[in-house]
């Protein structure tokens, strides 16, 4: 978890870099597709069998992890864009709130007080950076920055569940294989939609999405599924929460970016209702 949570930390420091000269979705479709390149060549030669036994309903769920986080990495790399990297990523990792909500909509599962006060205090901070964004990123697009990046915490809720169940019984590496390959062709299609262009950029460029691919993605996230396997789904969604921390740090060193008082308010409300959010529900378990 620690090592997963360095890496996805880089991810909006390789992201702004690349943004100099290339469009939100080329970014995110190379990001994907460095690290399926790496992925397929691997399961195929050492995991092809269990690829072989998955059962039929597996295949759709796992393309349907690929298409929410697919839908993740569209919104929130597009938010970087509008907004500063310590909004964004802050409000990109509300979703364990999500899952939450989720959790009680699709699987009836009860909402405590404790939860209810969480998703209330994140609510509130998310008001508190659109205020900050809007009173000192004047010119600028904040709050449609920030709805992106909430959009992506929406997407990236249904990339964990289904994460949650496949993991149980798939081992690390055919089950992001496939989802990631699935996320790829997915963004490739969006992209090619949009008539973004995929070449001409120059070589620095490159670099920048080839580290988006290996680091954030194929060691960060990869991580975070690896732990799904040994460590409960509450306990990884609490662990991510230093991204927002590091992300923060890393903006500050190479970008400048210095959070405002309001930012650093609203984030730790944030921060804190995610925090009630999730003991509620391991406190329910128990």
């Amino acid at each position: 978890m620690a090592v997963g949570i360095i890496a996805v930390s880089t991810a909006s420091i390789f992201i702004r870099y690349a943004q100099v000269e290339a469009p939100s979705l080329v970014i995110a479709t190379y990001r994907l597709a460095v690290a399926s390149f790496v992925l397929v060549p691997i399961t195929f030669q050492h995991r092809q069998a269990e690829l072989r036994n998955l059962q039929p309903a597996d295949w759709p769920l796992a393309i349907a992890s690929g298409i929410f986080l697919a839908l993740h990495f569209a919104t929130w790399i597009t938010s970087l864009e509008y907004t500063t990297v310590a909004s964004s990523v802050v409000l990109v990792s509300t979703s364990p709130l999500w899952v939450a909500v989720a959790a009680r909509l699709l699987l009836d599962e009860r909402l405590t007080r404790p939860a209810i006060l969480g998703l209330i205090m994140a609510v509130a901070g998310g008001i508190i950076i659109g205020f900050g964004d809007v009173a000192q990123m004047a010119g600028s697009a904040p709050l449609l920055g920030n709805a992106l990046a909430l959009a992506g915490a929406v997407a990236v809720t249904g990339y964990w569940l289904i994460g949650r169940r496949l993991r149980a019984r798939l081992s690390l590496t055919p089950y992001v294989t496939v989802v990631y390959s699935a996320a790829a062709l997915a963004l490739l299609l969006m992209t090619v939609v949009a008539r973004e262009p995929l070449t001409g950029y120059q070589p620095v460029i490159y670099v920048w999405f080839l580290l988006l691919g290996l680091v954030p993605q194929l060691i960060g996230h990869s991580s975070f599924n690896w732990a799904l396997a040994r460590l409960s789904a509450t306990f990884v969604a609490v662990s991510t929460l230093g991204e927002p921390i590091g992300s923060a740090v890393l903006a500050y060193l190479f970008l400048d970016e210095t959070p405002s008082l309001l930012r650093i308010l609203g984030a730790a409300l944030i921060l804190t209702g995610i925090v009630f959010t999730l003991r509620s529900q391991i406190e329910e378990r128990d």
